[in-house]
């Protein structure tokens, strides 16, 4: 799982509706699909609920604040010198981003980064196609980049929470193991997150909104003349703000169709 020692999992009234809901499901089950995001919306709302009341609980949001300004740093190299492949982009992101902490957050950040990458080559097959052909060594687009810190936040969400079901899974209903809800479950928190992070070139579309983010006169003529310049200073100060969306701090709660009822 990440630690040195076995980690005992999430506890507490807010994770019980999660954990009773999944050992119920079943693969095979009538609307086990709706039951399985039900699942994933309890799962989201018992960490948020976690964090609401300690904002330290699992390290996460210290441990993704300092994942999430190091993305920001890499951004403008990536702008400038790209990569040669998907694999190579991963790794470099894992070793800059990951970091090499030894906890459950430290390893939801290094999966989060290689989700990422693997999410935008799919949102952007261009990009795959430039790789492949060797031109993207050359930098990457701000619009794929932006996409990359986007996207960043929302999947270490969702492979924190894999951590957390496959502990459930592991420890009370070993018989899914074959279905791999954990998965899915990731998957789905990730795409009902992703819309809640802030996106760096929107911020620095908007008309006030570029001055706000950088803070000095000075940023918002150099972003004019070379953005790879201004906007990794707008991703890193919109880090808490990606990090609070993400993990329920800045409050806009996300439910399945039945919320996050026991």
């Amino acid at each position: 799982m990440g630690t040195s020692t076995r980690w005992k999992g999430p506890n507490g009234d807010q994770w019980s509706p999660a954990a009773r809901r999944l050992a119920r499901w079943r693969e095979d089950s009538r609307n086990a699909d709706q039951r399985l995001e039900e699942i994933a919306a309890d799962h989201l709302h018992a960490l948020h609920e976690t964090l609401r009341a300690d904002r330290s609980a699992f390290g996460l949001y210290d441990t993704a604040c300092a994942a999430g300004e190091r993305l920001a740093g890499a951004l403008g190299s990536l702008a400038a010198e790209g990569a040669e492949s998907g694999d190579e982009l991963v790794a470099r992101l894992v070793a800059e981003v990951g970091g090499d902490g030894g906890t459950l957050a430290d390893a939801a950040v290094r999966r989060g980064v290689a989700a990422a990458v693997r999410d935008v080559l799919e949102r952007h097959p261009e990009l795959d196609d430039a790789i492949d052909a060797g031109a993207a060594r050359d930098g990457f687009a701000w619009d794929i980049l932006c996409d990359l810190y986007q996207v960043f936040f929302a999947d270490m969400v969702g492979e924190f929470l894999r951590s957390v079901v496959a502990e459930h899974v592991k420890l009370a209903v070993p018989v899914l193991i074959a279905t791999d809800p954990e998965g899915r479950i990731a998957n789905w928190v990730a795409e009902k997150v992703v819309d809640l992070v802030p996106n760096p070139c929107e911020e620095s579309a908007e008309a006030t909104g570029l001055a706000q983010a950088v803070d000095t006169a000075q940023s918002v003529v150099g972003a004019v003349q070379d953005p790879s310049a201004a906007l990794p200073k707008i991703a890193e100060s919109l880090v808490p703000r990606a990090v609070g969306k993400a993990l329920g701090l800045i409050t806009e709660e996300i439910t399945g169709e039945e919320g996050a009822a026991a």
